[in-house]
């Protein structure tokens, strides 16, 4: 064969000396076909450089060879969010398959040309979220849509449950009075965290001091929220953050007035370990996330998992000096 010549299937068969079927079959482990001639055909593909031709394979099988990933348009700055993405891309990768990605400012006459969907933390009141679950394509959601409609299968994580984790670490730091900054409960992670802290708040026979901002929040707006907990007189010994990025817009302020008032976050990032002084934080675990999303929808378009499938997706508290009153 020329250096130039493409390797296909016929390329493999004519060099170990079988008919193209037997080739497809030896490499696919069907057919009636030697252990011996598998062998063999295997050893030439490896040696060729063979790679199937995915395009073709999903062809036949009436696929697309394409899965749907939605994600808010406010978030696409956001490392979460970008992180979530590469997971969902490298587990698509492995099943290959391809990933298209729809925002929220995408108006579509006609449902995506994908063999499933997988939604990236939908918010309640988005009309593109309620368009794609109404497809009727296998969907899976990262944590619960706040609607009427739930996604065919759902990757969620204890989110109030490790809010009182945080802030029962903070209690034992020596903060009696924990404020919140959380954006608003469109979205079901956000609800998770600002359920978590009243519960916290009422069990522990606390005033909550909350802070609310939008789902997409400016520095701006997350300083004016830190600042209002801050004013005179305020009884806040420990402020937790939850948008993402927000905790590192509000520490300077917090060094400035002398405060000492400790400082977690609910989104853990680059930015966050390598802060001055590195903040507590949610390790969400987004890459894990986005994969084990994108493995869920794969079992469901496969028939391996049923609608109605739930996984816990676990997440981690992250310990550092922001919340060490010795700092």
């Amino acid at each position: 064969m020329r250096a130039d010549e493409p390797v296909t299937i016929l390329t493999v068969a004519r060099e170990a000396g079988v008919s193209k079927t037997t080739a497809s079959d030896a490499l696919r482990g069907s057919g009636r076909v030697s252990e011996r001639t598998r062998e063999t055909v295997a050893a030439v593909a490896e040696r060729l450089g063979y790679v199937p031709n995915g395009s073709a394979r999903h062809l036949r099988r009436a696929s697309t060879g394409t899965i749907g990933l939605h994600v808010p348009e406010v978030l696409t700055r956001s490392a979460y969010y970008m992180s979530f993405v590469f997971g969902v891309v490298e587990q698509a990768a492995r099943h290959d398959y391809d990933v298209t990605l729809i925002t929220s400012g995408q108006h579509r006459a006609r449902p995506p040309r994908v063999d499933g969907l997988v939604l990236g933390d939908p918010l309640g009141g988005d009309p593109v979220v309620e368009n794609l679950m109404a497809t009727g394509l296998p969907t899976v959601s990262c944590e619960r849509f706040p609607g009427a409609r739930q996604a065919d299968g759902v990757v969620w994580s204890e989110h109030a449950e490790m809010l009182a984790r945080l802030l029962g670490h903070l209690r034992a730091a020596g903060a009696a009075r924990p404020a919140l900054i959380v954006a608003g409960d469109e979205s079901d992670w956000a609800a998770g965290v600002h359920r978590g802290y009243l519960g916290w708040c009422a069990a522990q026979g606390v005033a909550p001091l909350v802070r609310r901002v939008s789902f997409d929040a400016t520095g701006d707006e997350i300083r004016a929220a830190a600042r209002a907990l801050l004013g005179p007189g305020s009884p806040m010994d420990a402020l937790v953050c939850a948008p993402a990025g927000a905790a590192t817009e509000v520490a300077p302020l917090l060094r400035e007035s002398g405060s000492g008032v400790l400082l977690a976050s609910c989104v853990d990032s680059a930015a966050t370990r390598m802060a001055d002084p590195p903040i507590t934080s949610i390790d969400l675990r987004p890459r894990e996330a986005g994969a084990s999303c994108a493995e869920l929808l794969f079992e469901l378009i496969s028939g391996a998992a049923l609608p109605g499938t739930e996984r816990l997706h676990a997440i981690e508290l992250q310990l550092r000096t922001s919340t060490d009153p010795l700092r």
